[in-house]
């Protein structure tokens, strides 16, 4: 019950500069794993490498907007380059969009969200699965950061679902082809997580995604990935086609008002 079997792997994160890919970053770096850190903003991603670096890890930085095909491809031949091989893919990368209803969104919108949040996962799953299978990798994964709204629709958020939504579909349908190679491909699902993507939401927003949540509190970055080192672990090698939510039993279904018969158990 450990995780040396990750140590020397090669992995690359997209969105690597702040948020769950961040902590997912940090979190395989200190498990071992050599990290290659993607993300269009090159100070905020060298800061990420850095800081692993200064905790003892390796990691490399390479800026790339993975809505581009071209530099996901890119991406993906310089960790094959650095580190002579990859093992494994977390697809992270991808924007917010919602609050209105659909007839509002533009059509620059919606080619936005679908090129950043489900055409970046298909090229990136496309290239990243070539080079695992190359690598020959003993232990090959593929994460793709979905969101619970991909697992439970939401009102005024249309477009951001149904990319999350597409992006389940692809991990389920890519798990099939790939589990005869012995490569793992999951979805991790985020509740209400505190990152960047929430911005400068007013604080009666903060409480409402708070009051929203069973736990009455919203999730830490840190908390996916955890989840994110186990799948890349043998631990979970018979683990494949998951979309798996980090939200606090958000998705698990509708509350409802309930009276306790004995409430002392809680004094």
């Amino acid at each position: 019950m450990d995780f040396d079997s990750v140590k020397g792997k090669v992995a690359i994160i997209t969105g690597a500069s702040s948020g769950i890919g961040k902590a997912i970053a940090m979190c395989y770096a200190k498990a071992g794993i050599k990290v290659v850190c993607a993300n269009r903003n090159s100070q905020k991603g060298e800061e990420t490498v850095n800081t692993i670096k200064s905790a003892g890890g390796d990691a490399v930085f390479f800026q790339a907007d993975v809505s581009k095909a071209e530099n996901v491809k890119e991406l993906v031949d310089f960790a094959v380059h650095t580190y002579g091989r990859l093992d494994g893919m977390v697809n992270n990368a991808g924007i917010g969009l919602g609050g209105t209803p659909l007839h509002e969104y533009s059509l620059d919108e919606y080619d936005n969200i679908m090129s950043l949040n489900l055409k970046s996962v298909f090229t990136a799953m496309k290239y990243a699965s070539q080079a695992i299978l190359k690598s020959k990798s003993e232990g090959g994964f593929i994460i793709n950061v979905s969101s619970i709204a991909g697992l439970m629709p939401q009102s005024g958020q249309s477009l951001y679902t149904s990319t999350k939504f597409g992006v389940i579909g692809m991990t389920k349908s890519a798990s099939l082809e790939y589990a005869p190679y012995n490569i793992t491909v999951n979805a991790i699902c985020p509740g209400y997580t505190v990152t960047p993507i929430f911005g400068d939401a007013p604080d009666a927003a903060m409480n409402f995604f708070c009051s929203a949540c069973p736990t009455g509190r919203m999730g830490q970055p840190e908390e996916c990935a955890y989840l994110a080192l186990f799948l890349a672990s043998d631990m979970a090698r018979y683990i494949s086609g998951a979309a798996i939510p980090v939200d606090g039993a958000l998705s698990a279904g509708a509350r409802n008002v309930i009276q306790w018969k004995h409430p002392e158990i809680l004094d």
